[in-house]
């Protein structure tokens, strides 16, 4: 039988940096009763692949569960390879375009790749949700619908928003929360986690499971991790995100980038310290803001990369923006000798990932010429550069690409 710990110090765990515990007495009762047995509890997460990689902000989410998983339960991985095609609609304005499940399934791939840098993949389940949505007949889809009604779709503000506006609202949409409330169901869940703007799905599939004849899952959200830029939510679409494959130097300079105000949120939800400890770091009569986030980063990139990866980036910042030298390890690009186009070097030098980026790193003043002792912002998207064998190029505070000129 498992040995767990008492329900008090399972409760105070799980309660860090949890918004909503939908319903608190009811975790209470499945963790007494899950202790007494010995049975771990059921805890899921669904992941929609509707792009390639994860950011920071996704990984809140895994930390939870990594919680879970360290107090003994069994934790359930959903990756929607059958919702991931819907798309889900929360929050969203407009019909999400759908994907294809090629598409999907490739960004599937990267997903779990990525998943187990926070979770123990010998103690962790792994369902795509096709193995039941692929085996149902269109009866089966008739009996699932059946359960659910209009009225509480109806309920959702977004849903109701863009129905009062005019907006279209398709059908497959609806099925999405039918969908991600089946999971639960499939695979018997005890509780199920998400971010806030995912508590009316979660809220489905207690009613679905009770449809079913089964016991109601616990619903637990967690909070939405504002971006770098220390204002919005982070997203890959606004460009204020952490990547979690990105190199190490480029996680760490991020992370020393974000503003004060956000540090906090920030260490609740990123450190895993002790909340002891995180109050010494965050009073700044004790510790210098600049210090925490450098703490704050290298256990980011250790988790991510490793601690020898998190010390090198560490150095690297302090010697380019405290000692304004520049990265010794820094890429270099084979450029065509001539004159060409500020947005295709930066692509060509993997500065930017597209064209429309580029442009926009270029408009905002953040690409800069080194050559020698001299420097040239480049603040026109239109601009012509004649590269010279040497040059580097800047692109933000921490991004830089040494040139070498290529001649026929």
């Amino acid at each position: 039988m498992a040995d767990f710990k008492s329900v008090p110090e399972q409760l105070s765990i799980i309660r860090r940096g949890t918004v909503e515990i939908i319903p608190e007495d009811e975790l209470v009762s499945k963790l007494a009763r899950s202790r007494a047995e010995g049975r771990p509890l059921r805890i899921k997460q669904g992941f929609d692949p509707t792009a390639p990689d994860i950011h920071l902000g996704h990984t809140i989410g895994l930390s939870k569960l990594k919680q879970f998983q360290d107090l003994g339960h069994t934790i359930v991985v959903i990756v929607g390879d059958y919702t991931g095609m819907v798309g889900d609609p929360s929050d969203q304005a407009s019909t999400r375009r759908r994907l294809g499940y090629d598409e999907v399934m490739r960004n599937a791939q990267t997903y779990l790749d990525q998943f187990f840098k926070v979770l123990d993949r010998d103690r962790t389940e792994i369902h795509r949700n096709s193995e039941w949505f692929s085996k149902m007949s269109f009866n089966d889809v008739m009996d699932l619908a059946s359960r659910y009604t209009v009225a509480k779709v109806m309920a959702r503000n977004d849903f109701k928003e863009r129905f009062d506006s005019g907006k279209p609202i398709s059908i497959h949409e609806i099925f999405y929360i039918l969908m991600q409330g089946y999971d639960s169901v499939a695979i018997k869940a005890d509780v199920e986690i998400g971010a806030t703007e995912q508590k009316f799905n979660l809220l489905a599939g207690r009613d679905l499971q009770t449809s079913y004849g089964q016991e109601m899952q616990v619903a637990l959200t967690f909070p939405v991790l504002t971006g770098v830029c220390g204002t919005r939510r982070m997203s890959k679409s606004i460009g204020n995100y952490i990547g979690v494959s990105e190199e190490a130097d480029s996680m760490f300079g991020k992370v020393m980038s974000i503003p004060d105000s956000i540090l906090r949120e920030w260490m609740d939800l990123l450190s895993g310290l002790p909340p002891d400890e995180i109050e010494t770091l965050l009073d700044p009569s004790r510790t210098n803001p600049r210090d925490a986030k450098d703490r704050l980063g290298r256990i980011i990139v250790t988790r991510y990369k490793d601690a020898d990866q998190a010390e090198s980036a560490s150095l690297n910042f302090r010697k380019v923006f405290s000692g304004k030298e520049l990265p010794e390890d820094m890429p270099e690009v084979e450029v065509q000798a001539g004159t060409v186009w500020i947005v295709d070097l930066l692509r060509n030098a993997g500065l930017a990932q597209s064209g429309g980026e580029a442009k926009r790193l270029v408009s905002q003043g953040g690409v800069t010429i080194i050559r020698g002792e001299s420097q040239e912002r480049i603040t026109s998207p239109d601009a012509k550069v004649e590269p010279q064998d040497g040059d580097i190029i800047k692109v933000g505070k921490r991004k830089y690409a040494k040139l070498v000129l290529l001649r026929h």
